[in-house]
Parts: C-alpha cells; structure tokens; sequence
C-alpha cells in the first residue's frame, strides 16, 4: 500500500514514526514484563501453572484471533480513528489488570487489553507505509524494528525493578502514561487516511478464527492436567479440527477471505510461517521455563531473575542486524541451520548444568546468549525468505499473516512450556500447586526434565526454515 497523491502530508513525518515506534515498544515491552511477572502473580493468587499462563495467553489469543478481523475493518472504516480506539482500549484495560482483585479478573482485563492490542497492531505497519515517502521507508521500518527490539529487551529488566520496587500492579501501570501521550499525540499528528470504499467481510471467518485458536491452545495447555486420552482433551482436539477445517472451507469459498488460502498453497510460504510459529515458541517457552527457575528454582530476585532474562532479547536483537550478511557468506539453507544449532547447544547445556552445577551463573548466560544470537541469526533471513515465496499481489497480506504467526507461536511456546513443567511435577489435584511447594531442586529438575520440549520445537523450526528457501535453489 502506498499513500496517494490525494492523502494530506503529516504535520511532522518523523513524529508519526516516534508515534508508531512508541506502540510498538510499549507492545513488546507488556509481552516480555508479564512473563517475568507470571512467578509472583501465580503466588499473588495461588494458582497451578496452566491457569496463571492463562495472564499471558489471554493477551496474545485475544491479539491474534482479532489481528485479522481488524486488519480488514482498518481499510474499510479508516485507519486513524482505530489506531487511537486500539489505544484508548489498551490504556484503560491496562489499568484495569493493575487493579484487578482475582484472576478472573485478571484475566478478562488481559484479554481486552489483547483486543487493543490488535487494533494497533492492525494498523502499525500500515500508517508508516501510507505516512512515509518510499525513499524513506526503509529508515522508518528500521526505526519500527528497532523499538520492538528496544522494547523486548527492556521488559523483562525493567519488570523485575519494577516488581522488587514497585509491586506486581505496577507492572500493567507503568505503560498507561505512554499510551495516554501517544493518544493525545496521535489525535494531532496522524493524518487522516481516505476509506478504500465499501467491501465485502468475511463474518463467518470472524466467527470461526478466534474460537478455533482459542481451543487449540487451551488443549496445549491443559494437556497435562486433562490427560493425554481423556475424554476432554479428545473433546477438544475433535472440536480444534472440526473449527479449524470449517475456516479453510470458508475462506476458500469466499472473494475476500480474513486468511487468505492461495498463501498458504505456497509450499515455501507453508514452511516459513511454521518456521516463524516456532521460532517464537522457542523464545517464549525459554521466557516461561526460565522465569521460575530463576524465581523460584535458584531464589533470585525478579530483578536479578530480569536482568538475566534480557541477555536473550539483547543478544536478538544485536545479531539480527547482521544475519542478512552472515546469509550472503553461508548460504540461505544454511544461516536457519546455523541458527538453530546454535539455540540446540545452548539448550543442550542448561539441560546439562540447570540445577546440577555450582557454576550455574556462567551456564545459565553463555546459554541465554545463545539463544538469543541463534534466533537473531535465524528469524530476520526466515522472515525475508517467506515474503519473497508470497505470490506478488498478496505481499500485504503475507506480512500480515507473519505478524500473526509471531503472536500464535508466543502462545503456543507458552502453552507448551506450561503443561509440560505441570506434568513433571507430578499430576493430581495437590500437584496442580506443586510449583509453589516443591523445593528449589524439584522444581529445577522439573524444569530441566521440560527442555527437552525445547528441542523439538529446534528440530521443527531448522527443518521448516531449510524447506522455506529450498524452492529459490531450483529456480
């Protein structure tokens, strides 16, 4: 999408990139905070693990299941008005959360503030397309980018000064007075961009998309308090297929689809979005594992627990500028490889050293930089190489459907790592609390004996990513 002729000029061009950068920065920064905070909020409200990742997947499914819808209802209805509604719903649920008195509270206050969340998601990359001339475009996406990768390192950091200093309630404050600013200033800077005219919606895709994601992840979840053959998991798994296999129908059968299946017919594009679901998965089953390993395994303060964690964002985010040039010197099918076994050994040490050595300090940092230079050598080149297999008229929409992958594999690696830690400490109804009871050595075995999770998603991950750039070779 580019700005026509007929779109007003932006009183201050590189405003309206600080205002675009801001959410993208308060966004990552909720998403990695909350994860350091999900240790103290599980003992705030004495919960078992599948329910108190329930504070984190509430925000995300309610992001991923409405990014679409709004994506579609931004061109329809214009984007600025949405842009400060997405705002303003942020804003006030997350008051609400830093208010809340249970976790059912807790938990509706997160899954509106997902909602919000999604507007500005929704409309983000596309204000700074229809704002920003294309000789400057490229400057203005490497600034949007480089908050996100600002804002992810400074959660979970700025998380545990927060919780040690301040209180978990804080946690959901301390993003209202960025997101008041950016809504005062969004009211006076964004300009108002012309409605693309009357177009059909796919309701029925609305209807299904958000139900089908919800129920895929809530099986993940509850996996290991269910029962693998019980008749609720088998329940849920049917009802997943049933959701997920009357989307591909409706999208396939309609002219303007939320999801548009001639994407995923593209077997490259296929393998890149998986390769993107676990990348993400990986970062924030790594986030989740180590969280209450550091808190509650090795007795760690959450800023000290914080600190830590952010080597992993820190090390992404300072690699990924240059795994485009480690590309050009490897080869395309061997920077994913490459990045990947490097994520493998890092994996491989805390599963060596997590709970069984003196020197865990040093383990436990050479392992977190590990992590985070093997994604940062890893998601950048798989990004690139799943847009370049997106047939040309739907780039747009194959940026979109990334941005969804990236939320739907943070939900998943939550998910994930959350019923696996549950299931190795033990099952039961005394078991479901075990994580608060169970000494420093249970609990970082049961950790460590979860690892293994860690590397399937590896394995899954490496072998995608190889497939997504296999096709430019044939050509």
């Amino acid at each position: 999408m580019t700005a026509s002729p007929a779109e007003p000029a932006p009183r201050h061009l590189w405003l309206v990139v600080a205002l675009v950068c801001t959410g993208a920065f308060v966004g990552q920064v909720d998403a990695t905070i909350v994860q350091l905070a999900l240790p103290t909020l599980g003992k705030v409200y004495d919960a078992p693990l599948q329910h108190i990742s329930w504070v984190a997947l509430a925000y995300l499914l309610a992001f991923a299941s409405f990014l679409p819808i709004f994506g579609r209802l931004c061109e329809m209805l214009g984007r600025k008005m949405l842009y400060l509604v997405g705002y303003g719903i942020f804003v006030a649920a997350s008051a609400l959360c830093g208010l809340a008195g249970s976790l059912q509270e807790l938990l509706v206050y997160r899954f509106v503030q997902g909602i919000g969340g999604a507007l500005l998601g929704a409309n983000s990359i596309s204000i700074l397309v229809a704002t920003v001339p294309s000789a400057q475009r490229g400057r203005a996406l490497g600034y949007f980018a480089a908050a996100q990768a600002v804002g992810m390192s400074a959660g979970p950091a700025l998380g545990g000064l927060i919780l040690d200093g301040l209180g978990w309630r804080w946690v959901f404050w301390i993003t209202v007075p960025f997101g008041l600013l950016a809504m005062v200033a969004g009211a006076w800077l964004l300009p108002s961009v012309p409605r693309r005219g009357a177009q059909r919606f796919d309701w029925g895709g609305m209807l299904l998309i958000g139900p089908a994601l919800i129920l895929v992840v809530s099986t993940l979840n509850h996996l290991s308090s269910w029962g693998l053959l019980s008749l609720a998991t088998l329940g849920s798994v049917a009802g997943s297929a049933l959701l997920l296999w009357l989307l591909v129908r409706r999208e396939r059968s309609v002219p303007a689809p939320l999801v548009n299946p001639r994407l995923y017919g593209t077997p490259a594009f296929r393998s890149g979005a998986l390769a993107s679901v676990m990348a993400y998965a990986l970062l924030y089953a790594v986030f989740f594992l180590m969280s209450f390993a550091l808190e509650h395994g090795y007795a760690e303060s959450p800023a000290q627990a914080g600190l830590r964690l952010a080597l992993v964002p820190v090390a992404l985010g300072l690699t990924a500028p240059f795994s485009q040039d480690l590309k050009r010197l490897v080869g395309a099918r061997r920077i994913g490889l490459l990045g990947m076994a490097l994520c493998l050994a890092s994996v491989l040490l805390l599963m060596a050293t997590l709970g069984l050595s003196p020197n865990h300090h040093l383990y436990d940092t050479l392992a977190f930089v590990g992590v985070g230079i093997g994604l940062g050598l890893f998601i950048a080149p798989n990004y690139n190489a799943t847009l370049a297999a997106a047939p040309a008229d739907l780039a747009g929409g194959a940026g979109a459907q990334l941005n969804l992958m990236r939320v739907l594999g943070t939900s998943l690696g939550v998910a994930a790592a959350a019923t696996t830690l549950s299931a190795r400490l033990g099952s039961g109804a005394d078991a479901a609390h075990g994580w608060m009871s169970a000494s420093s050595d249970s609990l970082l075995a049961a950790v460590r004996q979860s690892l293994p999770v860690l590397v399937v998603i590896i394995v899954v991950a490496a072998v995608a990513a190889r497939a997504t750039v296999r096709p430019a070779h044939a050509k």
